[in-house]
């Protein structure tokens, strides 16, 4: 596990599978410890006496071994297991409320390839664990605290599978849509990408009236993510143009982002789903206190679109879990990321691929308007993004000459633009952005240091 006595990242635990701290053994340790978390912080436990954690993951091979690993841990523990098997992450937060459980937890790595894998945890509400919580399970795997508590006989756990799940999270998910509206006429290219929605958001869209054409829907475990969904938007954007149809969705992996394309087969993302829906929210007034969440990575093209309708933009560090932190403080309802995570909190408690969608469908059936015609609403800065595979992650002040060279770029933009410098917190590279008036000027400044940044600390 390392010495850095650290597992959470921004987005749970997540790495390459059976290499540390993504192993079974790992695994087996996070589920004693989050089930006594757990099952402390609740003493009388919801439901039927026994307290309980569900279980879900998406498609990756690793999941068998992770899911009876993880599960082997909370049984241990005297706390029952549901496992519901691949489901949307936002299916096993909606499945944890829906079931009274103590917490979900869904074994994914999102976006990533089929080699990682990751745990990511949620409440018994749905939201994501604090800062707090997660240090708590992460003290107890470490200093084996809990190591004698083994409860024997009819004290230990037992493991079940739920098996509506699916169709329980298909109903929340047309919730969001509103009553006696249809897809009906609609043509819809889905790119779910070998990943959770196989059948989830095929389901919805058909049930909902849908004529739908489904890519990359037979999972085999190696291939999820692979040349196809939210990373690769151009499969779904040629099929789009292939079959001639209204709109096109691709999901990552686990299914909490969705990027679309409008029906000549461009790219419409994250920025700007978020702009034609607050716009609309707003102007129908249920966007609370005006104010839609974003992260220092969207356009600035974003924000001026917001305050011309008479809102407000307020932006948190990159994660999916500050957007919704963010909006739990504020008491604010519609939030997101330009990589196409989306959270629509009048209907969901974290990112969900398909609730996102729905609300862009939506506006489109109300107004009759294309998908290319509402994208028009946000004219967005020349934004460029450049990642950088590095060898580690020192504090950027430590790199005098990379922060000089961003300070002169910061200079020639003279208040016009933007220089971002981040890791990632999922995996082994730097990212930079850069805004500004001048697209051919900007792709310079990022040459020049991104250049700078492979010379000090690029592998």
């Amino acid at each position: 596990m390392g010495t850095s006595k650290k597992l959470f990242g921004t987005d749970g635990v997540r790495g390459v599978a059976n290499v540390e701290p993504v192993t079974s053994e790992t695994a087996l340790k996070l589920g004693r410890a989050a089930a006594h978390v757990f099952k402390t912080r609740a003493p009388v436990a919801k439901g039927h006496g026994r307290h309980k954690i569900v279980v879900g993951k998406d498609t990756r091979l690793s999941g068998y071994m992770m899911e009876n690993a993880i599960s082997a841990g909370i049984l241990s523990m005297g706390v029952d297991v549901l496992l519901i098997g691949p489901l949307p992450t936002p299916g096993v937060a909606y499945t944890t409320r829906s079931l009274r459980a103590d917490a979900g937890i869904v074994l994914t790595a999102s976006h990533n390839p089929y080699e990682d894998n990751g745990i990511k945890f949620f409440r018994d509400d749905g939201y994501k664990l604090d800062d707090a919580i997660e240090k708590q399970i992460e003290d107890l795997v470490f200093s084996g605290e809990i190591e004698k508590i083994r409860p024997t006989a009819d004290a230990i756990g037992k493991a079940m599978r739920i098996d509506d799940a699916l169709g329980r999270y298909v109903e929340s998910v047309k919730a969001a849509f509103p009553k006696g509206m249809t897809l009906e006429g609609l043509r819809v290219v889905v790119d779910v990408g070998n990943g959770a929605t196989y059948k989830s958001t095929p389901c919805v869209l058909r049930e909902l009236g849908a004529k739908v054409t489904v890519l990359n829907d037979v999972p085999d475990g190696t291939n999820i993510n692979k040349e196809c969904g939210s990373t690769y938007p151009d499969v779904v954007c040629r099929a789009v143009r292939e079959h001639g149809a209204d709109i096109g969705l691709s999901h990552d992996g686990d299914g909490d982002r969705v990027q679309l394309c409008d029906e000549a087969g461009n790219l419409v993302d994250g920025d700007d789903a978020l702009a034609i829906t607050a716009l609309d929210w707003l102007a129908r007034g249920a966007l609370k206190k005006s104010t839609l969440v974003a992260t220092v990575m969207s356009n600035l093209g974003l924000d001026h679109a917001i305050h011309q309708a008479g809102g407000k933009v307020v932006r948190t560090q990159v994660g999916d879990r500050y957007v919704i932190e963010k909006m739990l403080q504020d008491d604010l309802n519609v939030g997101g990321e330009q990589s196409g995570h989306m959270i629509f909190r009048d209907f969901t408690t974290t990112g969900d691929g398909i609730v996102s969608a729905l609300q862009v469908l939506r506006i489109m059936m109300d107004t009759g308007k294309t998908l290319s015609e509402l994208r028009q609403v946000c004219t967005k800065f020349p934004q460029i993004v450049v990642n950088v595979r590095v060898k580690d992650k020192p504090a950027w002040d430590t790199l005098p000459d990379v922060m000089q060279l961003v300070k002169e770029v910061e200079a020639k933009l003279n208040g016009e633009g933007r220089v971002l410098l981040r890791y990632s917190g999922t995996e082994p590279k730097a990212r930079l952005l850069i805004e500004g008036p001048d697209g051919d000027q900007i792709k310079l400044f990022a040459d020049e240091i991104a250049g700078r940044i492979r010379e000090r600390i690029g592998v």
